[in-house]
């Protein structure tokens, strides 16, 4: 049985998360305050849940991390990251932006896919994670073209610790193009670890990689103590 937490509760401790039945499930209630939010992920706890559930918090183990040195770039993509940062220089059709569209990528995340329906990303959790926005806690990478949004990718943002939450993408990379210039800024900006909460081949096949979660934990106590990042801009990922 897992622990019901009003807004005053604390959390328990990421060692109580259950192992069998719902490997990482931790706590269930709270809400989705920016503070709730921000304790959460300082932690090593995220919040996943469907329609109609309670808000469920999670701290699993394995953890799935990118790290941004072991980010991977296929031949394809590098051919398509040149081909925009070019437009870029020269005004053309293409553009990556960080933070003009935060709302717009959250519900772009949230749409049904081709594959299937919608993702658990509800109008509560677009309304949580723009209260950490405006905190200045929370980011995405946009990927424009003709001035229409058709890729991007969101997260959240504490010291020189990234955790990424989703992504989107209405043309062929669209995310992984965000993506690649996200990963290309926090790496120049000593970020050397993204959170990716649990394991995925897609996320495999960009570099990511299960670690325990005690050496998680070990690297984001340090990572969240560090000066946060005070200009977000797109860097050139080549």
């Amino acid at each position: 049985m897992i622990p019901w937490l009003d807004t005053t509760t604390p959390f328990p401790d990421v060692s109580e998360a259950l192992t069998i039945d719902a490997p990482g499930l931790l706590a269930a209630g709270a809400d989705l305050s920016p503070q709730r939010l921000l304790l959460a992920y300082q932690h090593g706890i995220f919040p996943w849940y469907s329609e109609g559930q309670p808000i469920l918090w999670w701290s699993t183990d394995p953890r799935m991390v990118l790290m941004t040195d072991a980010f991977k770039i296929s031949d394809s993509l590098r051919k398509t990251l040149r081909r925009v940062e070019r437009s870029m220089h020269e005004g053309g059709r293409w553009q990556v932006r960080f933070d003009s569209a935060f709302q717009a990528v959250m519900q772009a995340c949230a749409a049904p896919r081709r594959d299937g329906p919608g993702t658990w990303i509800s109008q509560d959790i677009i309304d949580g994670y723009s209260g950490l926005h405006a905190l200045g806690h929370a980011h995405s990478a946009e990927l424009w073209l003709d001035g229409e949004l058709v890729g991007g990718a969101y997260g959240v943002s504490i010291g020189r610790m990234f955790y990424g939450e989703s992504m989107f993408a209405r043309v062929p990379d669209g995310s992984k193009i965000a993506l690649a210039y996200l990963v290309a800024f926090l790496r120049g900006h000593g970020v050397t670890m993204i959170d990716c909460q649990q394991e995925t081949g897609h996320l495999a096949s960009l570099g990511a990689a299960p670690i325990a979660r005690a050496a998680f934990l070990e690297h984001v106590r340090g990572a969240i103590r560090a000066p946060a990042i005070a200009q977000w801009q797109p860097v050139a990922p080549l």
